[in-house]
């Protein structure tokens, strides 16, 4: 059993791996769909806690999402198993393609497949956040991060300028830190 798990854990990531084009926040969508709707290895609470905890941390959100995924089905053999298998398809397209890579983009269907593939890429990453939009506990202070974050992004894509993500992840977590603050001292006082 421990080897068949071990097996689909690399297959399905591989698969992930293999079909989706446009990097991490694209992969998100299919990530879910397979260990939380078909595979039910994780909860959709689960999920977004992984999500949340991948993006946070240092390395592309895919990879980290299946090495916290392998991990918590079968350890570091999980882990190893669905990194292995998500970063695989990329190393050997990428090995692929810069064996060819002068006349690699000079061919017309391939420059045309990918004009194609930026439009499907655009709607799994939207895709995903609308998911999670539906799923999410709507509170007041989620939806207050959720404007001032997409206003944020809309701004600074309006007026060209460099504010990292991170930053914007940093606010927003120290935001529902001082809200949580308020909310413990309203409770304190008001079973004085």
């Amino acid at each position: 059993m421990k080897k068949h798990l071990l097996l689909d854990l690399f297959l399905t990531f591989f698969k992930i791996g293999a079909f989706t084009f446009g990097g991490g926040y694209a992969m998100i969508a299919l990530i879910e769909n397979e260990c939380v709707t078909k595979k039910k290895w994780l909860t959709h609470d689960e999920f977004m806690d992984i999500t949340v905890i991948a993006e946070s941390t240092p390395g592309p959100v895919a990879i980290n999402t299946a090495t916290f995924v392998g991990y918590k089905k079968k350890g570091p053999l999980g882990s190893l198993a669905a990194t292995f298998g998500v970063v695989l398809p990329s190393f050997v397209i990428i090995f692929l393609i810069s064996l060819f890579l002068k006349n690699f983009l000079e061919i017309t269907w391939v420059a045309n497949a990918f004009k194609g593939i930026r439009v499907a890429v655009a709607y799994l990453i939207f895709a995903a956040g609308f998911k999670m939009w539906k799923k999410m506990k709507k509170t007041p202070l989620s939806i207050t991060v959720f404007i001032l974050a997409a206003l944020a992004m809309v701004a600074v894509d309006f007026f060209a300028l460099r504010f990292s993500t991170v930053y914007m992840i940093l606010l927003a977590a120290l935001t529902a830190l001082i809200a949580y603050g308020v909310s413990v001292m309203r409770e304190k006082e008001a079973k004085k």
